[in-house]
């Protein structure tokens, strides 16, 4: 009989884990067997034996461990070898995560081990308390009720040789190192230890109550070498304790930290105390020291000077430890790094000024002059010692991207000896970004602002807000009001933002922002700046300043000698005809890189030392871009007329381009087909030129029954692009009126105007763009509404000259130029 009384008062039955775990191992895997006479008799043994599965644990002969069985196989192998010859095999499972382990998941080695007594749980749980006999191979396996599996026990054959002893005497020392040196070990193991004689008794008591994982504990058991057995132990053993003692190096530095960290809290505390009972308001901290001698040589003044040392005061009596010294501390730092004196001397050399914007920038009259005009007022208001900035000195460059707003910007730092910061506000969508964070948030800091102050460090930089009109707002506010103060010279001197909670001067700041969309600008906004309009580059413009800024830049930058490449003007407008479609030269500059990047790849190929000059021929340019981009939207000569289809002029964020307008006439309901990607306003163009024609259809003697089984369809060719704006109404009864009464209108006649249902043509946007993109394509006549004649004043005579333009206050106005005749009669 298995004796099942007063186990469960036994201490072998705590911390007992789930199913078939092993419990509380570094206690009972040192309960070693007091006697090996199964040892000495393992004939007893049978060849086939019921498989135990372990979850993370392994089980070493000689060594007695409390099991708790909860799987009905497992309590089926255990009833079996209790009924029988009480032997079981118990065999650590590889993945200990799988519930129901299978052959593949076990260790093809396992321990021998007979059961010494067993006690039944109310929950139908088994306790077994077993001694570990023997390691065992495992030949083959089986399962029905449960697993078994047969073996073939192997063990140690030995002799005490010199080499034995000598390991055994290593293990020995570092097992009691490693028993000193860790705290979860007993120090009377070492003593249970000691009293064990046999070498491979020690081995496996060694195995059992170091800390290492279960995979290298089951190679211990897999290996049938006690000397090799040995020289694994003593190589894991000192892998332990060298982790262990860079544990203990780790543990050190920390504490010597704190203990640092706390003499030092100790002794400033001390200082204080003692400061404070001898009223002394001297410093002896060096940072403490150094940050009031920087308030003081910060020029910082008034309010601001006032409310600093009232910080500086709070910082001296907070901890160091403290979370609010280091917020204090870096409000000071910012305090004192932010410029409230410092200031550039201005040169107001006008014609310095005039050279300096001559050598960086190409053509922009408009704009240089404007700039002149404000360095003339800044000029006289300085020598009369006017500190009231002048109004309109807030400038808006708008224009398409690559036109040089932004470089305009830095040359009128340049000229004017000033420091130049850029701020990107597009995308921006939160207030704060502009006003900065209050100091109660975690990481707050100053807003744009006073960060850009900081990088100029004078009070008087130029600083450039670009991409004004690609501001939004959300749920943390309009960025585009905080904007409000900062552009106002009439508020911006007292300039209040959010971190540094003080008022500050922004009146000697020039402002210079920049958008592509005037239209996208808040109209608060718009009323604080004056904008100047940047117009697209003209041909020749790109030609001169590819030839005076591009080319030698980009040679420079090559690590190529001046004159080493030669582009004609031929191959260079071939270049911005067939390889860019813009408004300014940024791709244009892209793509002269590539041509420059290949010839100097050529002249490091071929080992060239000479400062002979490459020649770009047109065919070498082909050779160096490929294929080009664009195809030529040049009017064919030879076509003077067509029905149904006019040309129109669009504006883009690009520049201007041409558009065609196709009009087809079928039968069918009717009703009005649009196609092209229109927008909604380009929609009601249509609309409304389509009720004019029919309002006036007697007039074009068009019958009244005609419109009643006719279907119009409207196409815009390239429908991948949208299309959208009021400015081709004139262009769509042109096209429409053209298909109605199939009267061939002319091919180099383009027109831009937007309509009313009384026919009136209004004023349109982007004139001068949309003249440049009618001279690209070969248009030869242009007619503009009555309303925008004064805007050719503005126009450069390089396009006046080329182009005939006429205005025209009504669409009836323009039959003659577009078909031939001032009468428009229908025909059938």
């Amino acid at each position: 009989m298995i004796n099942e009384e007063n186990f469960e008062n036994d201490a072998l039955s705590e911390q007992i884990t789930d199913d078939s775990n092993v419990q509380d191992t570094q206690n009972a895997g040192f309960q070693t067997s007091a006697s090996s006479n199964e040892k000495d008799n393992l004939s007893l043994i049978p060849e086939t034996l019921p498989v135990l599965p372990l979850k993370d644990i392994v089980v070493f002969p000689y060594m007695i461990f409390p099991i708790l069985a909860g799987r009905d196989s497992t309590i089926k192998a255990i009833n079996f070898s209790l009924e029988s010859h009480k032997y079981i095999l118990l065999v650590t499972q590889v993945d200990e995560k799988i519930e129901e382990p299978t052959f593949e998941n076990l260790y093809q080695t396992g321990t021998v081990a007979k059961i010494l007594q067993v006690l039944r749980l109310p929950n139908g749980l088994i306790k077994v308390l077993v001694d570990g006999i023997a390691p065992a191979k495992i030949e083959k396996f089986s399962n029905a009720e449960y697993i078994s599996a047969g073996i073939s026990v192997k063990l140690h054959e030995y002799t005490e040789d010199n080499e034995l002893t000598a390991l055994v005497r290593r293990a020995t020392d570092l097992f009691h190192s490693y028993v000193q040196s860790n705290k979860n070990l007993p120090q009377e193991s070492t003593l249970a230890f000691d009293n064990i004689k046999e070498a491979d008794r020690k081995l496996y008591y060694i195995a059992s109550a170091i800390n290492i994982d279960t995979q290298k504990k089951q190679q211990i058991l897999e290996i049938e070498d006690l000397h090799k057995q040995y020289f694994e132990i003593i190589y894991m053993m000192t892998s332990e304790m060298e982790i262990m003692n860079v544990e203990k190096d780790i543990d050190a530095k920390i504490y010597n930290a704190m203990q640092k960290n706390q003499r030092k809290f100790i002794v400033q505390e001390q200082i204080r105390i003692l400061q404070d009972e001898l009223g002394a308001d001297t410093e002896t901290d060096p940072e403490l020291i150094k940050l009031k001698e920087d308030i003081e040589k910060s020029g910082i003044y008034g309010t601001a000077k006032d409310k600093a040392l009232e910080e500086f005061a709070k910082l001296k009596k907070i901890p160091q430890m403290s979370p609010d010294f280091s917020v204090i501390r870096n409000y000071l730092d910012w305090m004192v790094s932010v410029p409230w004196t410092q200031k550039t001397d201005d040169n107001f050399d006008l014609d310095n000024a005039k050279k300096i914007l001559d050598e960086d920038h190409y053509g922009l009259d408009k704009p240089k002059d404007r700039v002149l005009d404000l360095l003339a007022v800044l000029k006289r208001l300085k020598e009369k010692d006017i500190i009231k900035p002048p109004k309109g000195q807030i400038l808006c460059f708008v224009g398409p991207p690559g036109v040089g707003k932004t470089s305009l910007g830095r040359s009128i730092a340049r000229a004017l000896n000033r420091k130049f910061v850029r701020i990107s506000v597009g995308g921006v969508r939160d207030e704060a970004e502009i006003r900065g964070h209050r100091r109660t948030y975690i990481g707050a800091l100053p807003g744009k602002i006073i960060q850009a102050m900081k990088k100029a460090g004078t009070v008087n930089p130029v600083i450039l807000i670009d991409e004004i009109d690609k501001m939004s707002s959300d749920f943390r506010g309009d960025p585009s009001s905080a904007m409000l103060e900062v552009l106002d010279p009439e508020q911006n001197q007292t300039f209040n933002d959010h971190y540094l909670d003080i008022d500050y001067d922004l009146s000697q700041v020039l402002f210079i922002t920049t958008a592509n969309v005037q239209y996208q600008i808040p109209l608060p906004l718009q009323d604080r700046m004056e904008i100047i309009e940047m117009r697209s580059y003209l041909d020749f413009e790109k030609l001169q300043i590819a030839k005076r800024h591009i080319i030698p830049k980009e040679i420079e930058e090559h690590g190529l000698d001046a004159g080493m490449v030669d582009f004609t003007d031929d191959v260079l407008l071939r270049i911005i005809h067939d390889y860019t479609r813009e408004a300014g030269v940024r791709n244009l500059e892209r793509e002269l890189s590539t041509v420059i990047r290949k010839v100097t790849r050529k002249v490091v190929t071929e080992n060239k030392k000479t400062n002979k000059s490459v020649k770009i021929t047109e065919e070498l340019a082909r050779e160096y871009l490929g294929v080009p981009r664009f195809r030529s939207k040049l009017q064919d000569e030879k076509i003077k007329s067509r029905v149904g289809s006019v040309t129109g002029l669009a504006w883009t964020s690009v520049g201007g381009d041409v558009l065609y307008i196709d009009v087809t006439v079928m039968k069918g309901s009717s009703k009005l087909t649009l196609t092209g990607q229109l927008g909604d306003v380009m929609k009601e163009s249509v609309s409304a030129g389509y009720s004019y024609i029919k309002a006036n259809a007697a007039k074009f003697k068009i019958p009244a029954t005609w419109f009643k089984d006719k279907e119009i369809h409207i196409h815009l060719p390239e429908g991948a692009i949208p299309k959208d704006g009021p400015s081709a109404g004139i262009t769509m009864i042109m096209a429409m009126l053209s298909a109605i009464t199939k009267m061939p209108a002319k091919t180099d006649v383009a027109m831009t105007g937007e309509i009313t249902l009384r026919g009136n043509v209004l004023a349109i946007g982007g004139l001068n763009e949309k003249l440049l993109a009618a001279l690209r394509s070969g248009i030869k006549t242009v007619l503009i509404p009555k309303e925008n004649e004064k805007d050719l004043a503005e126009i450069s005579d390089e396009i006046k000259s080329k182009l005939t333009i006429i205005p025209v206050d009504k669409v009836e106005e323009g039959f003659k130029y577009v078909f031939g005749t001032a009468k428009i009669l229908f025909k059938k």
